[in-house]
Order: C-alpha cells, then structure tokens, then sequence
C-alpha cells in the first residue's frame, strides 16, 4: 500500500515493534559471535554412542582449554604462532576456539561440517594410507586426541596419525582409558598424568591422561 498523501514513509511502514526489534538484534549478535568465532554449541548435538563419542564435562574442557593457552603463550613467546589440532574430540572444540583461532578438528562424524573450514573429515582407519592427511604433515604445535576406542589397533592407527601431523617440539596430550597406558607409550611414547578427564556422563571405564610433558605441573597453575 502507498503511503503517499499519509505523510508516512516506508521506513515507517516497515518498522519493527520495539520488543521484536530487540529480539532480532540480539539473534543477529548470536549468529555474528558464532561466524566470528566458529563456535559449535555442543548442546547442538547429542552423544552418538555408535561412534563412542562422550562429551567432556566443563571441568575438563576448562582445564585443556587452560593448558593451550598457557603454550600458546609460551610458543608466542619465541615469535611462534602456534597451530591446534583436536582429534576426535569435537566436545572441546568450542572452548578452544574461544581462546585461540588457529585450531583444526579432525573428526569422522560429519554433523561437525557446520563449523566451517576449521573441520577435517577424519578416518583413524585410513591412517595406514601412505599420502593420508599429507597436506597437514608437521603443522601443528599442540596436538590433543581421544581415540574412539579401547584398542591397541585404534590407538595405533591414531598414533601414526598424530605423529605425521605433529611438528618436532608439538606438546600431545591422549586423554583415554586407563586400559591403553602400555599403548600410549608404545605407539607415541607418552607418560601416563594425574590429571584424569571426566564426562558430562558416569562411564564404566577409568580414564586416564597421558602426555610428552609435565601436564600435572602445567595443571597446577590454576588447580
């Protein structure tokens, strides 16, 4: 309808009711803050117990979050600008991500696509390719990874994973069960920590840690 000979104008017309107006902003602030960030909720996606995934509880995405801070601090120090990668972790994507911006996940459950160019699709089992994920051969500077499962096979197959794309100096922490610790050293040569990662919910299986540094000490900066 016109609004000619009315002395309003369309701007008028088409103005919003001031609570919906409200609303809308604060809906396209939301979705600016997550372009801006890449940030995945996770609450977007359930579990998928088929793919053995268990999400972190905020305790432990708090305190991962804390210890790549604290490198990347340390590797900014001596002119690095350091490179994440997540291995089939997708539940710590979002707290890492608010805190640095050069993170990858590599994850196989392919709902994870939403968050951009940051997600790799990723088979432990194609590990074993020669030329597998060759664009990302000594790229990253902090590598944190949780296996899918309980194996020597799957722990072995991430493990050659992890190795290809971690940089000579890369800090790598594998959180998983308590039942790998001879793997973990085997396969990446990591020690066992104090530190045990906990789930959102009650798993039968005792988790444990492990890493190629002092996790426990970087740890007890802010424990």
């Amino acid at each position: 309808m016109s609004s000619q000979g009315t002395g309003e104008s369309d701007e008028d017309e088409c103005r919003l009711p001031a609570d919906t107006m409200l609303v809308l902003q604060q809906f396209l602030y939301e979705k600016e803050m997550r372009e801006h960030t890449g940030e995945l909720v996770q609450n977007d996606f359930e579990e998928n117990w088929q793919l053995s995934q268990f999400w972190y509880n905020t305790q432990t995405k708090e305190r991962l979050t804390f210890v790549v801070k604290y490198f990347r601090e340390h590797f900014e120090s001596v002119g690095i600008e350091p490179c994440v990668a997540l291995v089939s972790c997708p539940s710590l994507y979002s707290h890492i991500k608010a805190v640095h911006n050069d993170v990858t996940l590599f994850e196989f459950d392919e709902r994870f696509t939403s968050i951009g160019s940051n997600f790799r699709h990723f088979d432990y089992n194609r590990a074993i390719e020669e030329d597998y994920l060759d664009d990302f051969r000594e790229k990253f500077d902090i590598v944190i990874a949780d296996p899918p499962f309980l194996s020597e096979e799957c722990i072995e197959k991430i493990s050659i994973v992890v190795r290809k794309i971690s940089k000579k100096d890369c800090k790598i922490i594998l959180c998983s069960g308590f039942v790998v610790r001879e793997w973990a050293k085997k396969h990446l040569t990591l020690d066992i920590c104090k530190f045990k990662p906990e789930h959102e919910r009650n798993l039968g299986n005792e988790f444990s840690s492990y890493a190629n540094f002092n996790l426990d000490d970087v740890l007890a900066k802010v424990m």
